[in-house]
């Protein structure tokens, strides 16, 4: 079965030739480790060439890229997923987590008067004063898109529902409905989303908020999955964090429900850890490609300091505001 499927792939879009942009890696640690460079099928459990990735790819009509937010390797192989979509003729909307709808209308005022520069992206966008990584790793997928003609869209949520969420401020009935957040949650579902909140916190949020960040990320995820299926018949592409994009209760879970039926693609790029040499099966992705890590700090530390300093310029906020 899994010949059949590579066989017709191979037929039904014959015209790409895909082969990774890799290495030179740009990541410095875990180089020579022995799962870089390779793309592992969790649910087949075996490893797969770029050629059948690329099929695959194509084939999806929403194809969900996962990323670690900064390494430039995932961004690289990012905008070569979205080059193997193009090469075969498809010019689906780009759906950037990085993008708020408060943005979106600069985004598109820039590029209506200046088709094709990719460059002036960065200033319309404000880049700069946003907590995302340099503009320099994004601009290869941004490029890739804006060079076809596709369509650029803001995938992240409102910032007022943002802040209303997170101070667990009650919200309009229709508000939460738009964002499925009226939907029930199973309760292994929901624990697995608090768990993982605490655990990104590093277990330094009051416990007293993390009811209010599940609420974010359902929100997050709703934003994401109406930003790809709303007025897209042809599908569509995310650019997320890969906690976004995994099949078990992330984005995925979301765009099968608002668009049933159609064919779902989710490839994350995951970094390699020293003492893990065999892909793990139950990575929940279509496809995985592994990458060299970006450094191996540790990401607990400081954070408390952050945390803190973060709550105090929030309470000066709203202090100015009243």
């Amino acid at each position: 079965m899994r010949i059949l499927l590579a066989f017709l792939l191979l037929i039904a879009f014959p015209a790409v030739a895909a082969e990774l942009p890799v290495p030179p890696w740009q990541s410095a640690l875990g180089r020579d480790h022995p799962l870089v460079g390779r793309i592992w099928l969790p649910a087949e459990r075996r490893f797969a060439e770029p050629t059948e990735l690329s099929h695959r790819l194509a084939a999806a009509d929403f194809v969900l890229l996962g990323e670690h937010h900064d390494n430039p390797d995932h961004h690289r192989l990012q905008a070569w997923a979205l080059a193997q979509i193009i090469a075969v003729g498809r010019r689906p909307p780009v759906a950037f987590e990085m993008v708020s709808p408060e943005q979106a209308p600069a985004m598109r005022r820039h590029l209506a008067a200046h088709p094709g520069d990719v460059d002036g992206l960065e200033a319309a966008l404000d880049w700069s004063n946003n907590h995302w990584p340099d503009w320099a790793m994004y601009r290869p997928i941004f490029a890739e898109a804006v060079q076809a003609g596709m369509t650029l869209r803001p995938a992240n949520l409102p910032q007022n529902v943002l802040h209303a969420l997170a101070r667990s401020w009650p919200l309009p009935d229709v508000t939460r409905h738009y964002y499925r957040l009226d939907q029930t949650l199973d309760a292994s579902t929901a624990a697995a989303l608090a768990e993982e909140i605490r655990a990104s916190h590093c277990g330094q949020l009051p416990e007293k908020v993390v009811p209010a960040m599940v609420e974010v990320q359902r929100a997050r995820d709703a934003a994401m999955a109406l930003a790809m299926t709303e007025d897209a018949p042809t599908g569509a592409v995310l650019i997320a964090g890969a906690g976004h994009t995994r099949n078990d209760r992330g984005v995925p879970v979301q765009v099968a429900a608002l668009a049933p039926g159609r064919p779902i693609f989710s490839l994350a790029f995951i970094q390699v850890a020293d003492d893990e040499a065999d892909p793990d099966q139950t990575l929940p992705f279509d496809a995985v490609i592994f990458t060299p890590r970006i450094d191996d700090d540790d990401p607990c530390a400081g954070l408390a300091e952050f945390l803190k300093k973060k709550r105090e310029a929030e309470e000066q906020k709203e202090k100015e505001k009243q």
